[in-house]
């Protein structure tokens, strides 16, 4: 009838037909890799050959043509192509012998279904493992720009990742590079801690960049706009950066995400946020830790989740770069507040209510600069004012607790080796003025 939807009779013909679609675009080729125009071929009787709507009328033919994979743009040479015009998959195998038994079909419609979705499920997995080992495998040089404590934490876990990597770790002090290049120890930070032996050390810039797959940035943020100018024209413009540093620019109020891109006059520099309830210490001890990895590039978060994952370090993903850079930032704030509560014997209440409090206005900031809200409910949000707020390793909560003291700010931070993130130095105009240099963790 003119103008009248006719719908498939059989769902299972459309789950045949879905399953054939997917199949014939992601199933691993053995037959004919280079095949231009990838095609599969349908029954003759298939639901799909008239379908008439009226904002829609296609007719499809027996001979079904991947457009995706048609295109100029897609490689010819991929390992996910598949022709389907010899052996049938082996999942639509199963359900053919099932699908042609007659009076059973009704019956075996659902464990039909059920069968196809399991092996599909167990082949998706193995083609994610299968890609897990392939970012490792691929990374032959990682870059770490700062040797503070968690520079070199994170150092020291990408280098125990995978023993041929090389690890190049960017440092402005010699005495620290000789003792992490002759003694495997980063002197200043952890003493007691022996690095991999495929940890180098220098302060060549341009050795430390040339061919690296990654770069890991652990230079604090209020200082890190001068230091990536001075080494630009070292930097591939391709090469993915993964920042460890958390705060806002002073006068600026830049996040990293927007600092990287400008200092670089690049701004498509690949960019990857690194956030989460860590501390370097515990990250040194190989301590189970969580983390979340935030990219507007799926694809490079799932690189860098598959690159830093490992037995006792979780990474999670996200596309919500703004809200785990803002949660990064201002918990150190909120850490500095509950340490002047602790530190004037204020009392549990008033501390529950400072960090409660706390927590919804970095919500209502960070959702109204257009950020997730269960961002800040997550591991980079409530999870990191947890463990920055309650726990004595806290720089800035230490900071806290001594201005709630009655300390004068600046004896304290001339007492501290690590550099507050929310405060910064004051000692020096840039970077390279003191040994401030990489110090945030």
């Amino acid at each position: 009838m003119d103008g009248e939807f006719h719908f498939p009779p059989d769902p299972l013909d459309i789950t045949r037909y879905l399953l054939a679609v997917f199949l014939c675009d992601t199933q691993l080729s053995y037959n004919n890799p280079s095949m231009e125009t990838p095609f599969m071929d349908l029954p003759s009787n298939n639901p799909f050959s008239t379908l008439n709507h009226p904002s829609f009328s296609h007719t499809y033919p027996s001979r079904l043509t991947i457009p995706s994979l048609s295109s100029p743009n897609y490689p010819t040479t991929s390992p996910l192509r598949f022709c389907a015009n010899t052996t049938p998959p082996p999942i639509l195998q199963d359900t053919d012998a099932l699908l042609d038994s007659g009076p059973e079909r009704t019956q075996n419609r659902r464990r039909v279904v059920r069968i196809a979705w399991e092996k599909l499920v167990r082949w998706s997995r193995s083609l994610r493992f299968k890609a897990k080992t392939d970012v490792l495998e691929r990374t032959n040089k990682v870059a770490v720009l700062g040797g503070g404590s968690f520079g070199t934490a994170m150092a020291a876990h990408i280098a125990g990742r995978k023993p041929q990597l090389e690890v190049n770790m960017l440092l402005r002090d010699p005495q620290v590079c000789q003792s992490i290049n002759d003694g495997h120890y980063n002197s200043k930070y952890f003493p007691k801690h022996k690095l991999p032996i495929n940890v180098i050390a220098t302060t060549d810039a341009k050795a430390a960049l040339l061919g690296a797959d990654f770069c890991f940035h652990a230079v604090p943020v209020q200082f890190s706009s001068s230091f990536l100018e001075s080494i630009a024209h070292h930097v591939d413009p391709h090469l993915p950066f993964i920042s460890l540093s958390k705060g806002l620019e002073l006068n600026s109020l830049r996040m990293m995400s927007q600092i990287i891109p400008q200092a670089l006059s690049n701004p498509r520099q690949p960019f990857v946020a690194l956030s989460g309830p860590s501390f370097a210490s515990e990250l040194m001890n190989k301590l189970p830790t969580a983390m979340v990895v935030a990219s507007k590039d799926k694809k490079l978060a799932n690189a860098a989740q598959q690159l830093l994952a490992s037995s006792y370090l979780r990474i999670s993903t996200s596309s919500d770069v703004t809200g785990v850079e803002i949660a990064g930032a201002l918990k150190n704030v909120l850490a500095i507040a509950a340490g002047i509560v602790e530190g004037m014997n204020l009392g549990n209440n008033s501390m529950a209510a400072l960090v409660a409090q706390g927590c919804s206005e970095i919500r209502w900031l960070a959702t109204k600069m257009g950020a997730k809200p269960t961002t800040i409910t997550g591991l980079s949000g409530t999870g990191d004012i947890m463990l920055t707020c309650f726990v004595n390793l806290s720089r800035n909560r230490t900071v806290g607790v001594r201005l709630g003291s009655g300390e004068n700010l600046d004896d304290i931070l001339s007492s501290m080796n690590q550099v507050p993130r929310s405060i910064g130095c004051r000692r020096c105009i840039d970077c390279w003025g003191c040994n401030c240099f990489g110090s945030e963790v």
